[in-house]
């Protein structure tokens, strides 16, 4: 498949299905009066993502097709496209997540060199697999970008990509300290923001939302769940 570069990264106008939502409640998924900010009442939609019809539009029908000529497995591996928001997403299943990226940068069609970040999104109490791990990818070549997701239960390990995006290495070490998502196969998944004897992970949206209790100049201030809410 031959693609040339210099007009292939347009925003693509392809169609975008409005999903039914679901309303998600709260900010921080604290219960009681714990939460002092004032999004404790917050709700908010979310919309259910279903797969997106063909064609997709712009580059993302090339970029589908090039995957599909170049990874035989990938009606096993992707369980769903869509496009939103003028953004393609495959869902990727979490044990082939390794598999798709060395083909997305490595093919000659497809030439995603740069994985510019992973992140992670904890959908609790609204999805059985609550912990949705992204990766945006992007092509210098043809200066295009997909995104890859991951949703795994917790306890459920992801293949770590650091061997085919070494940008991906301190990435990955944010996700687990942060949320306690575990990448099989990274060569040091040690925490990296939070001290290395620190209980929990404080990005999940059932830790604590209470910090640590402060000492200035012989006055003590407790933690946020821990002061007066004023209703």
């Amino acid at each position: 498949m031959s693609i040339q570069a210099g007009t292939e990264g347009s925003v693509p106008k392809g169609p975008e299905v409005q999903a039914p939502t679901t309303p998600d409640k709260g900010m921080f998924g604290v219960k009681g009066t714990g939460d002092v900010s004032g999004f404790g009442r917050l709700t908010r939609p979310r919309p259910a993502a279903f797969d997106s019809p063909r064609p997709y539009g712009g580059y993302f029908d090339d970029v589908y097709d090039a995957l599909e000529e170049a990874y035989p497995a990938i009606a096993e591996a992707i369980e769903k496209v869509v496009v939103d928001r003028a953004e393609l997403t495959l869902h990727v299943r979490p044990e082939h997540i390794a598999e798709v990226c060395q083909v997305m940068r490595d093919d000659a069609s497809l030439r995603f060199e740069l994985c510019s970040s992973v992140d992670v999104v904890d959908y609790l109490a609204s999805d059985e697999r609550r912990f949705h791990v992204a990766y945006q990818l992007t092509s210098m070549t043809y200066r295009r970008r997909v995104r890859l997701e991951v949703s795994v239960a917790d306890g459920v390990t992801v293949p770590s990509v650091t061997r085919i995006y070494p940008t991906a290495d301190w990435q990955e070490r944010e996700a687990y300290d942060m949320f306690g998502v575990v990448f099989a196969g990274h060569p040091n998944l040690t925490r990296i923001l939070m001290p290395d004897d620190w209980e929990g992970h404080p990005q999940r949206k059932d830790y604590p939302l209470g910090g640590v209790p402060v000492e200035y100049k012989g006055a003590s201030i407790p933690p946020p769940d821990q002061r007066r809410v004023y209703q």
